[in-house]
């Protein structure tokens, strides 16, 4: 099919919840997708967050080929597996977590915790707490517990009432808060880095705070590290950047390059409230997406690679400073999680972006964000820069 046949079957056959730019990408290579024209695009987007190797890496495609050549795509999870097993020790040996319990995406896994910190307070003697505490610009999801925790009239108002029980507070203000904080909260849920809310790291006091609070209030804290986990922010996880550790973490974006997978991570206190029956996933840890997944996790929890992370997103933060273009407000991030803050809408820079040869999203009305794969040269990055400077200086 060529791309107006691509365009006209998708409009007609598939439910439009997605407003996409007329192309249609075919391939890529590197941090280089093509459409059926041949035309390239630098990405800057890396499908959301997730293709943290790229396109085509070549050690990707060699454990997809040894998945495949087993033919054990899928058994569920009535059987032992082996692939799964040295995934979650893999993830348990460079992390907080004694025990790991495999989803399919970030939202379900967000779900999953939210299950589990209330399991962990019944189990505890506390059937009255089961309240969550969220931040303002967070977002964790769109199923309804996760949607719920997600505070944005937009995406919550057409599908209320959505699952009680959740309070927010401001980010970033610890007194904020402590005010908010109550006896039936079960769990604090909190993006050390935001991603969709506009790129905004917490301060290490916010963490450290929030870390005393769900102590003081016998809570557990849950980090979502689905967009900034797993190397993004120059940390194998963002959180060990702020010197924090969580009770819970979940995890999914990256992790199997591209294949879908959702991960919760826990610590032993929470995995020992947890019985058999209590949570299930048909699709969950399924021997190929886990065979994939330990590939790209153990490239990326190498420590050169994660230095060299931290040196392209200072590298890229520089850049972006030296533009000086009056339109630029702010320009904020940890590694290779970059927003920058307009005086103008976000949109048709990405627009613009698509005729400059390069992919970018926003993260609000008026942020570019910049969540390139990890393996990114600076010499993109540069030229990455010089596309968006053209670009603003035109408008």
């Amino acid at each position: 099919m060529n791309t107006e046949e691509v365009i006209q079957n998708e409009k007609e056959y598939v439910l439009g919840v997605y407003g996409r730019p007329p192309f249609v990408l075919t391939e890529g290579k590197g941090c280089t997708v093509y459409d059926s024209t041949g035309k390239a695009y630098l990405d800057l987007v890396a499908g959301l967050a997730v293709n943290v190797l790229g396109y085509n890496d070549a050690e990707v495609n060699q454990a997809i080929a040894e998945a495949a050549a087993t033919g054990m795509f899928h058994v569920s999870n009535l059987y032992h597996t082996a692939p799964h097993t040295k995934l979650a020790k893999k993830l348990c040996e460079t992390s907080f977590a004694d025990k790991v319990h495999f989803s399919l995406c970030g939202a379900s896994a967000n779900e999953g915790a939210f299950k589990f910190a209330r399991r962990y307070a019944r189990e505890r003697g506390h059937d009255d707490k089961y309240e969550i505490l969220a931040f303002s610009d967070a977002f964790h999801g769109r199923l309804f517990g996760s949607l719920a925790a997600t505070p944005r009239e937009k995406y919550q108002q057409p599908f209320e009432p959505l699952m009680p029980g959740v309070r927010f507070a401001e980010f970033n203000d610890l007194a904020d808060a402590q005010n908010k904080m109550s006896d039936q909260v079960c769990a604090i849920i909190v993006e050390p880095v935001q991603g969709e809310g506009g790129i905004n790291p917490a301060t290490p006091e916010f963490l450290q705070g929030l870390r005393a609070l769900a102590d003081e209030y016998e809570a557990l804290l849950i980090f979502d590290e689905v967009q900034c986990g797993l190397g993004r922010s120059g940390d194998l996880w963002a959180h060990q950047g702020y010197g924090v550790v969580p009770d819970l973490l979940s995890a999914a974006k990256p992790l199997a390059g591209g294949l879908p997978i959702g991960a919760i991570l826990m610590k032993q206190k929470v995995a020992d409230t947890i019985h058999a029956g209590d949570h299930a996933s048909t699709f969950a840890g399924n021997p190929f997406t886990t065979h994939v997944a330990y590939t790209v996790v153990d490239r990326v929890s190498q420590p050169t690679f994660l230095a060299s992370v931290k040196e392209k997103g200072q590298y890229l933060m520089e850049l972006l400073d030296e533009l000086n273009s009056p339109h630029i407000l702010e320009v904020r991030g940890k590694g290779l999680i970059v927003g920058v803050e307009l005086d103008i809408e976000a949109a048709p820079i990405v627009e613009k972006g698509y005729a400059a040869g390069m992919l970018l999203v926003s993260a609000g009305d008026k942020i570019v964000r910049f969540v390139p794969p990890l393996t990114i040269s600076k010499e993109e990055l540069a030229l990455a820069v010089s596309k968006l400077g053209a670009i603003l200086q035109e408008a």
